[in-house]
Formats: structure tokens, sequence, C-alpha cells
């Protein structure tokens, strides 16, 4: 049952990210140029795959705080241009301390 699921949020996620840019090459034969659309194409799975993770990014871990504070670390490594490794190290080192941390205050 497990398995099933996966795959299938693993297939939507591809169907999601596929669509977009595949439906515009079978509509329209010629470039598009209107520089909204273009964008809008560009960023629209970007967007979909964020709004559906962020919620998992909040609740994974055992405090909201410790959630915050890594996705606060994440934009700001992000921010700054560094690559996807550093930022999820980032992240994931900063929710690993912060989670520490809590324990050590006695806040979880």
């Amino acid at each position: 049952m497990r398995n099933g699921f996966l795959l299938a949020v693993i297939a939507v996620m591809a169907l999601v990210s596929y669509l977009p840019r595949v439906v515009p090459l079978a509509l329209f034969r010629r470039k598009i140029q209107n520089r909204f659309l273009q964008s809008f194409l560009l960023y629209m799975p970007y967007g979909i795959l964020a709004a559906m993770v962020f919620p998992d990014i909040l609740y994974s871990t055992a405090s909201l705080i410790s959630a915050l504070c890594g996705t606060a670390v994440a934009i700001l490594l992000a921010w700054r241009k560094l690559g996807l490794l550093p930022v999820a190290l980032g992240a994931a080192g900063t929710v690993f301390v912060a989670e520490r941390m809590l324990v050590w205050l006695g806040l979880l």
C-alpha cells in the first residue's frame, strides 16, 4: 500500500512538472512572444512543487520552531545563490542544532 502511494505521488509530481512544458509545444507552433506567459510557463512547475513540499517542511521535524529555523537558513543560503547541497545541508544542520537546543532548554 505504501509503495503504491509513493509511486502515485511521484507520477503526479512528474505529470505536474512535465505537462506545463509539453502543452505549449503541442499548442503553439511558433515561439511565444508574450513575456508574462513565458515566465508563467517557466516558473509554474517550481511553484507547484513548492506548494506540495512546503507543508511537509513545517511538520517533518519534532518542533515547529526548529522547522522555521531550518526554513529561514535555507532561504538565506538560497538567497546568497548557494547550490542545492549547501542549502540542504545547512537547513538540516540548523534543524539538528535547534532541536538539540530545545531539548537542552526543556522545551521539547
